[in-house]
């Protein structure tokens, strides 16, 4: 009854239909994303199942699918094993067509992974990664690090305390290639910015008894004692320095890696005055506490800025493929480094060309046990800090930089 104008209509609303479904290409019919990460041990709290829950956060806020096909999340445990990482990735790229693999803690695990992925031409996004190594010689187009490198940290710590009149240091390092690049990129800064490196010692990895790093920093009389390394270490030479009386002595203590969930672990009484660099902070705006309120309701804890990472990621990824039309690496790749990313957790962010995610990061102040109002309120944000001075110009060592 409605005559020839309303078949042709319909027949290229059909045409056009069956045109953008052909666009549309997803892998097997599903888009699959696995969270590798340490679910039992010490990096566990920090990411494990608060990276998992992240991730699934991005899913259910994105629809649960992509151009009508569904989302799906797995889970690894690579226990904090380069070997047992790069099995599973392999395993997940080859059998279970996993397209993007997310998190893994530890920077050798972490390469260990970004290796497969690039053999295996298949997205791989660190968030808990910190070589700058991820994104200088051992760069891949297949690779990115969306949070944070030891450079940013050190730097960004090293820079604004001095600024602040933090002009002497010592450091207790860890004695492996982390805690000495920590220490590399924050002494550089300091010496750079006027001020003056007065000693370092080198405790092994998990060293049960810390007390004679601690007395050797605490006997140099520099103003800022550096905290270069990771857990347990760090976490020690804090709650040791307190038993010491550093703070109450006048000295400061900067962690150069430091999370939100090491400090509520340690207690304000002990972490107070302690300096720090972070990515995020749940408490820091309107934004910031929506996300992570959601987030507590589901886990009892706050966010760090690895597993707020997580989110921010996933999302972006999802949206790439939902405006390409397809889960193609490169194609979402190129995609993701056209958008700016401005989230809850990103502030003028941007994918560069090395597949690091530059951003904002913030440099905060533990607060004392009478500065703090209500639950995880820990921090004094004492100033931003832009994204191009943290992580620095392009690494020239990385191949995808062009010359």
């Amino acid at each position: 009854m409605f005559g020839k104008p309303f078949s042709v209509l319909a027949t290229l609303a059909g045409a056009m239909l069956a045109s953008t479904a052909a666009l549309a290409q997803i892998s097997d019919d599903v888009v699959k994303i696995g969270v590798l990460t340490d679910m039992n041990g010490p990096a566990s709290t920090p990411t494990g199942q608060g990276s998992v829950t992240a991730a699934q956060m991005a899913i259910d806020d994105f629809g649960g699918n992509v151009l009508g096909k569904p989302v799906t999340v797995i889970v690894g445990d690579h226990q904090l094993k380069a070997d047992i990482g790069a099995s599973i990735a392999r395993r997940w790229y080859d059998v279970d067509q996993v397209d993007l693999i997310v998190d893994v803690p530890v920077s050798a695990v972490g390469l260990a992974v970004q290796n497969v992925a690039n053999e295996r031409k298949r997205l791989f996004i660190t968030h808990s990664t910190g070589a700058t190594d991820f994104h200088g010689k051992f760069c891949s187009p297949y690779a990115m690090q969306w949070v944070f490198d030891t450079r940013a940290l050190a730097v960004g710590t090293a820079q604004e305390v001095v600024k602040r009149g933090g002009d002497s240091w010592f450091f207790i390092t860890d004695d492996y290639a982390f805690g000495h690049s920590l220490e590399k990129d924050a002494a550089s800064v300091v010496t750079k910015t006027g001020g003056k490196v007065l000693g370092s010692v080198r405790p092994p990895f998990a060293t049960p008894d810390l007390s004679s790093f601690v007395l050797q920093a605490q006997a140099s009389k520099a103003k800022i004692i550096g905290i270069a390394g990771g857990p347990p270490n760090n976490m020690n030479e804090i709650k040791t320095a307190g038993e010491f009386g550093v703070f109450k002595g006048g000295q400061q203590m900067a962690a150069l890696l430091a999370l939100i969930t090491d400090i509520h672990s340690l207690g304000l009484p002990t972490a107070q005055g302690l300096l720090l660099t972070t990515s995020f902070y749940w408490d820091m705006d309107d934004k910031t506490r929506e996300w992570s309120k959601r987030y507590f309701a589901k886990l009892g804890r706050m966010p760090t800025m690895w597993q707020a990472g997580v989110y921010s990621s996933v999302i972006h990824y999802l949206n790439a493929i939902n405006e390409t039309g397809t889960d193609d690496p490169l194609k979402v790749a190129a995609k993701m480094r056209e958008k700016p990313i401005e989230d809850f957790f990103a502030r003028n962010g941007k994918l560069r060309e090395d597949n690091l995610m530059v951003h904002d990061l913030w440099l905060v102040q533990v607060k004392s046990p009478e500065e703090s109002k209500y639950p995880w309120d820990y921090y004094k944000i004492l100033t931003k800090i832009s994204g191009e001075d943290a992580f620095g110009p392009l690494d020239p060592a990385c191949g995808l930089v062009k010359k």
